[in-house]
């Protein structure tokens, strides 16, 4: 990012916080998330002056990094986060851990103290100086780019660096280290027309492997049956038309891992389900029936592959992606729109008929382990409402624990909106934030499905929604419970602790209560969850509905499924007639 000497005559001085906010502007950002601080102020000032990028002030960090999170895997633009120092910057910490697991470009602005105070007992100094940390190497295990800015020309060379890292194969967290003194001074920058210097990534320059090619389209035009396994990497790659154009030509089942169910239609007659823990058993059938298992935009980690690892060990397995997978296989890596095509344009020409199959028929669930006090609704009866209510154009954003599992098991993806599942920190949470950054980016009604210990984690991000009038519908599905920890202690650890569970709550009063402006309800049934929904979906902001679950209800997860046949197989009669008290369980 040089001048040339034209450019410098017609060059001006300006703060460096206003040629970096002009800078993320030209290269078509439109919000920055984050919270304020002495340390970020001057940003947050110059996104102000900027007017053509909209500042968004979360309630925390974490969830302001879930918020660039969720902008970016709906956008396919860098998401951008801003903190200020101390415990603001170490608030970033989890948030990044999610991004650079899952492989979405963020960029993090973060305050420091001035520079004339490093070392010398600045507040919140985290300059390695003096006996204190060092912040780089904080953030570095996070990140795929971290630097500190340590005076104002070096910016214009290190901006572009974090940007292509966030955006470079593997993808993830880029962080920036702003001293305060820094971001007040003035730097000489050429006046720019409107062509952005800061660009989305263009499609790898990399050649594909040939041999690898042929191996790779040599193996599935020879293979009678096909099982092709699709990940998250399909939607950042912007690659689902190419996936369905392969599975056409090869006549292939197609399974999704449960972070990608949408990059596939859930209702096409190839789509075999879900793969791993809280997928359907389908897939595993499918496997076993495949001469070639195909890997397509994923590395089929553990949530992915669980169940499957037997299947997975008497079937060919090919891979096309820019990572290598974690079970052995011939990989064919490089940008993944060119894999695709690529394979496809070595493959005869024409559809080829997909063999008969179940489909994602889903697992039987086990009655609870024992009656919940007060009226809950099963599940399968809320999933069931949400679907009908919820837009095909809709995100869906989907935390951590039952809720979770049984959204993953049970909901379709809608067929043109994302459905994102934060599998690779698995953090609680997450969902808040980050249906927030995707519904001010698109401008589309998102669903946030989370557990009630989701919503005690980072639920009042709901306050945020309610500001920006962002149009988000939260669904709860309260069990007055860690009910995932819960239900472990049951199977695994001999029985429940009362640490896990809750007094009961009455989430949506308590919302109602303090925001008088949000639609907020609490179904007492599906029906009254289906009129909630569409009620929210006509409105043109956010809506919160909750409902009350069983926290003794087993979720569709395979490692508590054997647990939980063999209990309701020996101890069913007993149970009923044995308890003294409602919910309690006595395990022979």
């Amino acid at each position: 990012m040089t001048s040339t000497t034209s450019d410098l005559r017609d060059a001006e001085t300006v703060r460096l916080v206003d040629h970096l906010v002009a800078e993320l502007a030209r290269a078509g950002v439109t919000h920055v998330f984050g919270v304020g601080g002495a340390n970020i102020e001057d940003l947050y000032d110059a996104v102000h002056r900027c007017g053509t990028v909209r500042g968004v002030v979360a309630k925390h960090e974490f969830s302001a990094v879930t918020m660039a999170d969720g902008y970016a895997r709906t956008t396919g633009r860098i998401g951008v986060v801003a903190a200020t120092s101390g415990g603001g910057a170490m608030n970033l910490v989890p948030g990044l851990a999610e991004a650079h697991a899952s492989r979405v470009p963020v960029l993090a602005l973060v305050g420091q103290p001035p520079t004339g105070q490093e070392g010398r007992g600045a507040f919140q100094d985290s300059s390695g100086k003096a006996g204190s940390f060092d912040a780089r190497e904080v953030f570095d295990p996070v990140s795929r780019f971290c630097a500190r800015v340590d005076d104002a020309d070096s910016l214009v060379q290190l901006l572009p660096r974090a940007v292509a890292a966030a955006q470079a194969d593997p993808r993830g967290p880029a962080v920036l280290l702003l001293p305060k003194d820094v971001q007040q001074a003035r730097i000489r920058v050429p006046v720019r027309g409107p062509a952005p210097c800061v660009s989305a990534p263009t499609a790898s320059a990399a050649r594909l492997d040939g041999a690898a090619l042929i191996t790779v389209s040599d193996t599935l035009r020879k293979a009678g049956r096909v099982l092709m396994i699709a990940g998250e990497e399909l939607a950042a790659a912007h690659a689902r038309t190419e996936l369905a154009e392969l599975a056409r030509r090869l006549g292939a089942w197609v399974a999704v891992t449960p972070d990608a169910k949408d990059v596939f239609d859930n209702r096409d007659p190839r789509f075999a389900g879900v793969a791993g823990v809280m997928g359907h058993t389908n897939v595993e059938d499918c496997l076993r029936r495949a001469d070639v298992c195909l890997l397509v935009g994923t590395r089929l980690p553990l949530l992915a592959r669980g169940g499957l690892d037997r299947a997975l060990a008497t079937t060919d397995i090919v891979c096309l992606g820019p990572e290598p997978p974690f079970v052995a296989g011939t990989a064919l890596g490089g940008d993944l729109r060119d894999a695709l095509r690529a394979v496809t344009a070595r493959l005869p020409p024409g559809p080829r008929p997909c063999p008969p199959h179940a489909g994602p028929l889903p697992t039987p669930m086990p009655s609870p382990l024992s009656q919940a006090r007060g009226r809950t609704i099963p599940y399968r009866q809320a999933v069931a409402a949400v679907e009908t209510a919820l837009p095909q154009d809709a995100h869906v954003f989907v935390d951590a624990g039952n809720a979770g599992a049984s959204a993953i098991h049970l909901l379709p993806a809608p067929r043109r909106g994302r459905f994102v599942v934060a599998v690779g920190m698995g953090g609680m949470g997450y969902t808040f934030g980050a249906g927030i950054g995707a519904a001010l980016a698109t401008g589309r009604r998102t669903y946030v499905l989370a557990g009630d210990g989701a919503f005690f984690m980072h639920g009042m991000e709901v306050h945020t929604a309610v500001e920006y009038a962002a149009p988000v519908t939260f669904v709860i599905f309260n069990n007055n419970a860690h009910a995932m920890c819960a239900l472990r202690e049951e199977f695994f650890q001999g029985g429940v602790r009362d640490d896990d569970l809750f007094a009961r709550t009455d989430l949506a009063a308590g919302v109602a209560a303090a925001f008088p402006s949000l639609d907020a309800t609490g179904a007492g049934d599906a029906a009254h969850l289906r009129t909630a929904l569409l009620r929210g979906n006509a409105g043109g902001g956010p809506a919160f509905v909750a409902v009350d679950c069983d926290p003794r209800e087993i979720p569709p997860f395979l490692p508590f499924q054997s647990f939980a046949d063999i209990t309701e197989s020996t101890n069913g009669s007993e149970n009923k007639e044995s308890s003294d008290e409602p919910g309690v369980v006595h395990v022979g």
